[in-house]
């Protein structure tokens, strides 16, 4: 299973729930609580996924997902296999293909070269049982790659007016994705983040959105400091703190994802 986590709007926490959720994947993929053999592909150049997980091993790297995509510019006779690209982070079963701001120098050269499948072609080629791809806060190349590549979508969203009306134009990018490129890709749903729950105003919005009959996913991901720490600390929370009520909010999220069948989205009152 291949997801994409996607938002064209920054500080939505895109990095922090691919990272979550695929810790939570590689500790307790399964029912039986076996984990899973996961990845984390980071396409965005501020290349947090690779900061969250690698912490200060992030320095320094000599394979990210930039080399793996200037190759595709960059004819060679020996070209590095895609699992060359991969590095293995301090917590079993989870691994992943790094970024690095050079990789925002390829974007357009890529985009002229029309280089949009390789991502798909690369990932499917791969032996992961899960595969959560981050990406950068724009609809261009990397993002575009992503989605092609993708068996489901999820939609970090925090709760506030402006990012609801972009949200439908988020949504119909997708949809115009799917049509083109990729058939098969589902739009899992929509993750509500830094959820404040006694306050009116996200509640109220998070209501609009179930009232346009769009996929919302429980539970909503509380705001919390901890998260902060967990950052700093370059420890998803499974690992910093089992115990805590976000590290539990993204457990639920996780098996609600892998236990339940989700649809499509769902179609907007005119």
């Amino acid at each position: 299973m291949k997801r994409v986590v996607f938002n064209q709007k920054g500080g939505v926490g895109k990095s922090t729930i691919t990272c979550n959720l695929a810790a939570i994947a590689a500790a307790r993929g399964t029912r039986s609580g076996k984990g899973s053999r996961t990845l984390v592909v980071d396409l965005d150049p501020q290349a947090n996924s690779t900061r969250y997980l690698l912490g200060a091993g992030a320095d320094g790297l000599e394979t990210t997902v930039t080399e793996f995509f200037d190759q595709m510019l960059n004819f060679k006779l020996r070209p590095k296999a895609t699992e060359d690209f991969i590095h293995a982070t301090p917590f079993a079963n989870l691994f992943i293909m790094p970024a690095d701001a050079a990789l925002e120098e390829l974007q357009g050269k890529l985009e002229s070269r029309y280089k949009i499948y390789k991502l798909k072609e690369a990932l499917d080629a791969l032996d992961f049982d899960q595969i959560w791809i981050d990406t950068p806060p724009a609809l261009h190349f990397y993002t575009r790659s992503a989605l092609i590549a993708a068996d489901r979508c999820l939609i970090p969203f925090d709760c506030d007016e402006f990012a609801r009306r972009a949200l439908y134009t988020l949504l119909d990018n997708v949809a115009e994705i799917r049509a083109d490129h990729n058939a098969a890709l589902v739009v899992e749903g929509i993750v509500v983040n830094q959820f404040q729950s006694r306050a009116t105003l996200p509640q109220q919005v998070v209501q609009e959105l179930r009232d346009e009959g769009l996929p919302v996913l429980e539970p909503f991901l509380s705001a919390s400091v901890k998260i902060k720490e967990s950052h700093q600390q370059a420890k998803p929370m499974i690992h910093l703190d089992p115990r805590h009520k976000l590290t539990g909010e993204f457990e639920r999220l996780y098996e609600n994802l892998t236990t339940e069948p989700r649809s499509g989205r769902k179609k907007r009152s005119a």
